[in-house]
């Protein structure tokens, strides 16, 4: 092929990768919509929904009735039972998996406790696997699964889905996207849990259409996903914006479980709220979070201390990234979707005295919107990524890994 038509070719792959990836996070768009998002004539537009509908991946319709004289646009769908990906969320006390059709809709899902017992790989590939497996065999029949995608709580090398360090459950080096796609006999992309929730609400959550945006992830301990300039900052291997780690307290913080004291996640996260509520040793978890948030609602003195003290560090630490990256909104995902009403009068004091004025005058502090969700909707997207940059070849390449797959069990059932 000549370098005129790899260059068309590339072209055409990447219209059908954009189009395609419109409709996937935007919904039902006409097609006079598409060619005014895509710089594209309405007859280019034509050709590309007549190859992905052809394909399977969306379809089209006339819409309801418009009101206006004239030949109305046709209406472009994501086929969300045509396509499919499996999104898993590994959290420190839980594992979510769910089958997530084309579009973002959570079709199913499964979830199960995680106990906190140390060093677990073979226990959570097993259960995820298990429930992957569950997950394709209620999909719809001639349903592909298009990628699978998974969330982890922490620091994960992108080329093979490796957690180098997972800190309160003791991975160290674990091979955990290899381990789970040969359970699985699909590739699997892992990300960073925060990460994944800063890209989940910017694409379709609270920050939809930001370009600069700060995303704070709160469990045991604190995530933090950053994007400047439409892009997530991520760090030469990967392991950027590891925003819980950032001091606030040194001079008598508390331990934190990467080796300092006074990091962010030591003084915010789920230890430090539930031992100022003086509630260790009774409380824990997101149950035991929600406990001292209630406890407070309810007028208790010691957990509306405890979140005023949370508020306080938390605001210092947003301050901080305030002045540092001047984003249009900091969202608090995670327990931190929880602690955030309570302690937000303190958080916005800490911002006011600490951030400069020209940098917060226009930042937006937000609780995340896609709640609980939010890591298992990133895992989503980065499953479907592969996707949407293209199309029709990863769609043929997943449909030949399915009739793989299903080969030997034919010839199984035929003897």
């Amino acid at each position: 092929m000549s370098k005129a038509g790899r260059s068309q070719e590339e072209m055409r792959r990447r219209n059908l990768g954009d189009l395609l990836r419109h409709v996937h996070l935007a919904g039902a768009l006409s097609r006079s919509e598409l060619a005014d998002r895509m710089g594209l004539n309405r007859s280019t537009i034509m050709a590309l929904t007549a190859e992905l509908s052809a394909a399977g991946l969306v379809s089209e319709e006339l819409p309801g009735d418009t009101g206006r004289a004239g030949r109305p646009s046709l209406v472009v769908r994501p086929e969300r039972d045509r396509a499919h990906v499996l999104a898993f969320d590994v959290r420190v006390d839980r594992l979510v998996a769910a089958r997530v059709g084309l579009g973002g809709e959570i079709l199913d899902r499964r979830e199960a406790v995680r106990p906190r017992a140390g060093a677990d790989l073979e226990d959570v590939v097993g259960v995820l696997a298990g429930f992957g497996r569950e997950l394709r065999r209620g999909a719809r029949a001639g349903s592909v699964c298009v990628g699978v995608g998974a969330a982890y709580c922490g620091m994960i090398r992108p080329a093979d889905g490796t957690v180098r360090y997972g800190p309160y459950m003791g991975w160290v080096d674990q091979a955990f996207g290899v381990e789970l796609g040969a359970r699985l006999g699909l590739p699997v992309l892992v990300g960073n849990e925060a990460h994944l929730g800063a890209l989940a609400e910017r694409d379709r959550g609270v920050g939809r259409g930001l370009d600069n945006l700060i995303y704070l992830h709160g469990d045991v301990g604190v995530g933090g996903g950053i994007i400047v300039g439409g892009k997530l900052l991520d760090g030469d291997g990967g392991y950027g914006c590891e925003l819980g780690h950032m001091m606030v307290n040194p001079y008598d913080g508390r331990p934190c479980m990467c080796g300092s004291r006074g990091c962010l996640e030591a003084e915010v996260g789920e230890h430090a709220l539930i031992d100022a509520a003086g509630r260790s040793g009774e409380l824990s978890g997101r149950e035991g979070v929600r406990a001292v948030v209630e406890a407070a609602e309810g007028g208790d003195a010691a957990a509306v201390e405890a979140l005023r003290r949370i508020g306080d560090w938390l605001g210092i630490g947003v301050a901080n990234l305030i002045n540092l990256f001047n984003p249009g909104m900091v969202i608090f995902g995670g327990m931190l979707r929880d602690v955030y009403p309570g302690s937000a009068a303190q958080v916005r004091r800490r911002v006011e005295a600490n951030a400069m004025v020209i940098s917060r005058e226009q930042v937006r502090l937000r609780v995340s919107a896609l709640g609980d969700d939010v890591t298992l909707v990133g895992a989503a997207e980065l499953a479907f990524s592969r996707l949407l940059a293209s199309p029709l070849e990863v769609l043929a390449e997943m449909r030949r890994r399915t009739a793989h797959r299903a080969a030997p069990r034919r010839r199984a059932l035929a003897l």
